[in-house]
């Protein structure tokens, strides 16, 4: 029986998350230390995690924040894991004319590529949406995939209204996103946080579900300034644990799982 591919994935948005929520958040330090926590204190522990399990991810990191730290980025590729496109500054892509998201795909291409050496293969939009400018800036710089639709368990090409793309889709969806069980501020009016077994609870009953479906996927999205707790680090070793004691998962890079899943999804179009 074929394995599931599980992918892990975290957005390290560091200050950025709340300086594109707010243009006076340069100005309001409280906020801003709830990103820094995220590259300094949550990240190593979230690296501890992975390398304990043997467990590779994909991070996908503005490029404000590949240039503001350079030694956390470092660490991500000392563990071998791949670095992909999530904007430049975390401007939200449906308030950008197409001007300046063309220039947010730049910034945040030329700051990962100086970086790493490696062009990013894949885009995550900030904020979850797209414009009528994304698609095709993604197929301009070369991106094989995107990992931002809500509308399946599996991998498909991705359309641009109805032009079919050679870009692989990676869909996700909000109850496998640490976000909306943790996120908060006292500046997010109506935000409450969960307890970290309700994520566990869901997590662990998502992957049960998925992986009696065939040609599923699991795919969480994290972020270190949320996840990198340990309440919600905790959450994520459990779910670990389960999805290994099922004996039926295989744990994969964005990347190399589209590498896998391309040549039957492209099979027979132009």
């Amino acid at each position: 029986m074929p394995k599931i591919p599980v992918l892990f994935t975290f957005d390290m948005d560091a200050e950025t998350l709340w300086t594109a929520r707010d243009p006076e958040g340069h100005r309001k330090p409280v906020w801003l230390s709830q990103g820094h926590y995220g590259p300094t204190v949550g990240l190593p522990r979230i690296l501890g995690l992975l390398d304990r399990y043997g467990i590779p991810a994909t991070f996908f990191i503005p490029g404000r924040v590949v240039e503001n730290y350079p030694a956390q980025i470092e660490q991500i590729l000392a563990a071998g894991l791949p670095i992909e496109h999530h904007s430049y500054s975390h401007t939200w892509s449906d308030s950008l004319g197409a001007e300046e998201e063309e220039r947010e795909f730049q910034q945040g291409w030329d700051a990962i590529l100086a970086a790493t050496g490696r062009k990013p293969q894949g885009w995550r939009s900030p904020a979850g949406e797209l414009t009528a400018h994304s698609i095709p800036l993604m197929e301009k710089f070369g991106l094989g995939f995107s990992s931002n639709m809500f509308d399946a368990d599996t991998a498909y090409l991705l359309r641009d209204g109805e032009r079919a793309t050679q870009i692989v889709e990676l869909p996700f969806a909000w109850a496998l996103d640490d976000a909306p069980f943790f996120m908060y501020s006292n500046r997010l009016p109506g935000r409450v946080m969960a307890a970290p077994s309700v994520a566990v609870e869901t997590w662990c009953r998502e992957y049960d579900g998925l992986a009696a479906e065939p040609g599923t996927h699991f795919m969480i999205a994290m972020h270190p300034q949320v996840t990198g707790r340990p309440s919600r680090l905790w959450a994520l070793e459990q779910t670990i644990k389960h999805i290994l004691g099922t004996g039926t998962a295989e744990f994969l890079t964005c990347a190399d799982y589209v590498a896998r899943v391309r040549p039957s999804l492209t099979q027979g179009t132009p």
